[in-house]
């Protein structure tokens, strides 16, 4: 016997379901994840995913729902929109996207930049080369080359990502490259 459904609804169904089952991967990880992940974490084809992801920054947008769904460098997370950001901090338990040893490495950058890599690594040790990596993903700093080393920079990014008022002392000596090209029409 042959089911009322036609092809189209069958098709609306799943699609349905791969937009369920990329929701429900982002709420319980509480992190960025890859494409690579995003594959292996719900056994669909990343062209099947990015469609997927399309439909539910749609979903949310319509919706005007207190979440969205972020991108950055490949990278895509479940988030809480920034009017938001208070409440959830005050409520929040469990694990962080950041590690201890991560925000300490993030904090020193921040507070001592710009600053060469190798210092960095002094003072955090091998690790610190990880965490940095991962920044460099997140766009939360710049990696430049300086000599044998690279020197450390936060970016625009860091300062969005952390909802950091622009007038914090934090970013006093900061030149973003939008700032540098700018200088260079003069």
């Amino acid at each position: 016997m042959v089911s009322g459904k036609t092809f189209e609804e069958i098709e609306n169904t799943k699609e349905k379901e791969n937009v369920k089952l990329i929701e429900a991967i982002f709420f319980v990880s509480g992190r960025f994840l890859k494409m690579a992940e995003l594959v292996t974490l719900s056994d669909l084809n990343p062209m099947v995913i990015s469609e997927a992801l399309s439909k539910l920054k749609e979903k949310y947008e319509k919706t005007d729902s207190a979440l969205e769904i972020v991108e950055k460098n490949g990278l895509w997370k479940m988030d809480v929109r920034s009017e938001y950001v208070n409440i959830i901090n005050k409520l929040a338990t469990g694990s962080v996207e950041f590690t201890n040893a991560e925000q300490e490495t993030l904090a020193i950058i921040a507070f001592k930049q710009p600053m060469k890599q190798s210092v960095l690594i002094k003072i955090r040790g091998n690790k610190a080369y990880d965490h940095i990596k991962k920044f460099v993903d997140l766009n939360l700093i710049r990696k430049k080359k300086e000599g044998h080393t690279h020197e450390l920079n936060l970016t625009e990014e860091f300062y969005d990502y952390f909802k950091v008022d622009l007038d914090n002392p934090l970013k006093k000596d900061v030149i973003f490259e939008d700032e540098i090209n700018e200088g260079d029409e003069e």
